[in-house]
């Protein structure tokens, strides 16, 4: 009998990805969209419940060493978070000086805060890094670096708060503390996984859309974390000061970790009017909401508009000092600067 042949299975379509089927962008608009309007709704619903007076006449009242506190701990925070990128010249190689590292640090963080992550986080960092001499693979680089730092402390911080101490919710709320321990034991699991695949992954380099990644080294991802939770913790903080110690701190550190979420998806530059609408929907029950708002609105001046205001500063310094060596440059290639060839 003549051997058979093999039975040719018909090949299989090949499984189009989630982000590739034609209703996943309306989809995620359209959730986008509900979450605006929700988080809309409950700006519209907070702002006409508040006595503003009453906000005015707790400014007026607050007291300047918090204040000063506060201060301190934001320029505690700001130069910690100016070291991320110090992170990201380990990872590439590149040979900038640390102070020039730290400024450009300094000034995409003020602008990212207050104008979002596309003008601060990703435009401004090439801009600098490009006048500085940086390629652009190598900004990816740093910035893919400095932005994992931040949301991978994001990530352990938030699992560390909302497993072991998760805050107290308004009795209203469906979520229970229950689910902020699930949630945390989630996202600690995250972190862990992170570690362990920088750890032991034997394949270090990937490609991603024509780019080469390559995994940290497992102490450099360990920094990473170390670095981006003690940014939040300080962050925390600063919010704690303000509010005169009258709310527990795990719980502002729960708040502010939920409101940074709330801002990063509704988009809206400086995640305005949303970090107020988050606080005041979770401890106005543990506070009146006048002093309250008035802890808010020092914070947005000391952890925002101080900053913008210095970091302005200080990229329009970095731009003129950028032209002046471009103009040096370029006189000392001119005919008349030129040095006679040797004979």
């Amino acid at each position: 009998m003549a051997d058979s042949l093999p039975l040719a299975h018909p090949s299989r379509p090949a499984r189009v990805p989630l982000r590739g089927r034609p209703w996943w962008p309306w989809l995620r608009r359209a959730l986008t969209t509900v979450f605006f309007l929700l988080v809309a709704g409950l700006l519209v619903s907070q702002a006409r419940s508040i006595e503003w007076a009453e906000v005015l006449t707790s400014l007026e009242q607050y007291p300047l060493t918090a204040a000063w506190g506060a201060v301190a701990l934001a320029v505690a925070s700001f130069t910690l978070y100016s070291c991320f990128d110090l992170l990201g010249r380990r990872y590439t190689g590149h040979t900038l000086s640390t102070p020039t590292v730290m400024l450009v640090t300094f000034t995409s963080y003020a602008f990212n805060l207050n104008l979002g992550s596309l003008v601060g986080g990703v435009a401004f960092r090439f801009r600098l890094y490009s006048r500085l001499g940086l390629a652009p693979g190598a900004i990816t680089r740093i910035m893919s670096i400095s932005m994992l730092a931040n949301w991978m402390g994001y990530v352990l911080l938030a699992g560390l708060v909302f497993s072991l101490h998760p805050p107290t919710l308004p009795p209203d709320w469906p979520v229970s503390a229950g689910h902020l321990r699930l949630a945390g034991l989630a996202l600690l699991a995250v972190a862990a996984a992170y570690l362990a695949i920088c750890a032991f992954t034997r394949q270090r380099h990937f490609e991603l859309r024509g780019h080469t990644i390559e995994l940290p080294a497992p102490r450099l991802a360990c920094l990473q974390l170390l670095m981006g939770a003690g940014n939040w913790l300080v962050m925390s903080g600063v919010l704690f000061i303000l509010l005169q110690h009258r709310i527990e701190f795990s719980a502002v550190v729960a708040v502010l970790l939920l409101a940074a979420v709330a801002g990063v998806i509704t988009h809206i530059p400086a995640g305005l009017g949303v970090l107020e609408a988050v606080f005041v929907a979770l401890l106005s029950h543990l506070m009146p909401q006048a002093e309250l708002l008035a802890a808010l609105v020092a914070y947005r001046v000391i952890y925002y508009l101080a900053p913008l205001g210095i970091a302005s500063a200080v990229y329009l310094a970095m731009e003129a000092r950028a032209k002046k060596l471009k103009r040096a440059g370029r006189a000392s290639q001119s005919p008349r600067n030129a040095r006679p060839a040797p004979r």
